[in-house]
């Protein structure tokens, strides 16, 4: 069913189905419980195959679409047998899985005329800046080109000083890295309850969570043991949507335990909206401004100047001067003609790379590097300038 043939929700109520029915780039997490299924341990094709037509839906209606999916270790296993329970049994299990559930994702949205694209993370690369940055750079890649990123954790090389361990968090990683508007944690629940439900059936349902308070966050219970796959739970899905909402997402925890689960929360089914207080990259913007500590310093002439106040990206032409010793990704200054600090950003190239292309322009940078990099020193979305 097409998206855009789904009744529209109200803009006036705030729900999970408004939320949805707004956001133009959406994170969706599933996991393993419904990727797999528990009689043959292979992939759950019917429902996969439902999902697989939701989401070119939400492509043909403009919207941008990445997902993040588990179960690579489990249906490794259900391939290989009784593998063993060793780090390199698990990982080897992965490689296999992986594999499976590409080909699968593959052969149900190639009648779509869709391609997927697989980007494999461990923690390292979302929380180290040089590697945010070529995650992000990556991704932004693949969907210029409709490609449906499908990201999944690293398993069959990270190890546990790497690893996120539930794909709920890196699911928010993944949200933050490509300034998502709504992540969506499709799961066994159908959203966060005062107690467990499947112990209190006293426990009331919360549609919308406005802030994450300690008492919300102490309502959390554990992870479904009856699914047999998975390690997340409630607790590990609030600890997402408070990354998430860091970065300016709001977040939809809903159950993924019906054919369709997207269009069941367009036509109102039970979820939990946990809502952001500022847009993704005002968010962003203010990271970079208050989180950061500057590496070095570009100093640039008043034409430059002038043209970031308009809204312009910072282009090596521009800069009469670079100071100190940073990296790619790292925070940076950024001086007029006087000295006087005007903002900061992150660099796109490390400090002895900017010291060579400063004062040429764009199309020489390839001709001095010696390989191909991005027109701005500091792009736009990574710059941050006073008020003045």
């Amino acid at each position: 069913m097409s998206d855009s043939s789904l009744p529209a929700a109200d803009p006036a109520e705030h729900t999970a189905a408004s939320a949805l029915a707004a956001a133009r780039r959406i994170v969706v997490k599933i996991g393993s419980s419904l990727l797999i299924d528990p009689a043959s341990r292979g992939v759950a094709r019917e429902w996969l195959t439902a999902l697989a037509t939701e989401l070119a839906a939400f492509r043909r209606d403009g919207r941008e679409v990445i997902v993040v999916f588990s179960g690579s270790v489990a249906l490794g296993r259900g391939r290989l047998g009784d593998i063993g329970r060793r780090v390199h049994d698990k990982q080897a299990a992965a490689a296999v899985g992986q594999s499976l559930l590409m080909a699968a994702w593959q052969e149900v949205f190639q009648p779509h005329g869709l391609t997927v694209g697989q980007v494999l993370l461990t923690r390292d690369d979302t929380e180290r800046r040089r590697r945010w940055l070529n995650g992000r750079a990556t991704i932004e890649v693949l969907l210029a080109h409709n490609v449906i990123p499908m990201v999944n954790e690293n398993d069959t090389v990270s190890t546990e000083e790497i690893r996120y361990g539930d794909n709920d968090r890196l699911a928010a990683r993944a949200a933050q890295l490509t300034h998502a508007d709504l992540l969506i944690l499709l799961s066994d629940v159908d959203g966060l309850y005062t107690a467990d439900p499947r112990r209190d059936p006293s426990a009331r349902h919360l549609p919308l969570i406005e802030e994450l308070t300690p008492e919300i966050v102490a309502m959390a219970g554990g992870a479904n043991a009856s699914a047999g796959v998975g390690t997340g739970g409630m607790a590990t899905k609030l600890k997402a949507a408070q990354i998430a909402r860091s970065a300016g997402c709001a977040t939809v925890i809903a159950s993924g335990q019906t054919i369709a689960p997207l269009s069941a929360i367009r036509q109102g089914a039970r979820a939990t909206l946990i809502d952001a207080p500022d847009s993704p990259m005002a968010a962003y913007k203010q990271w970079i401004a208050g989180s950061l500590a500057p590496a070095g310093e570009l100093k640039l002439d008043a034409g430059a100047v002038a043209a970031l106040r308009k809204g312009k990206s910072l282009l090596p032409a521009g800069v009469t001067a670079v100071i100190g010793d940073f990296d790619k990704g790292d925070c940076v200054q950024i001086t007029d003609p006087d000295g006087v600090v005007i903002g900061v950003g992150l660099a796109a190239y490390p400090a002895d790379e900017a010291f060579r292309i400063r004062g040429r322009r764009s199309d020489e940078i390839q001709l001095l590097l010696g390989h191909r990099g991005p027109a701005a020193l500091i792009h736009r979305d990574d710059l941050v300038l006073d008020k003045r």
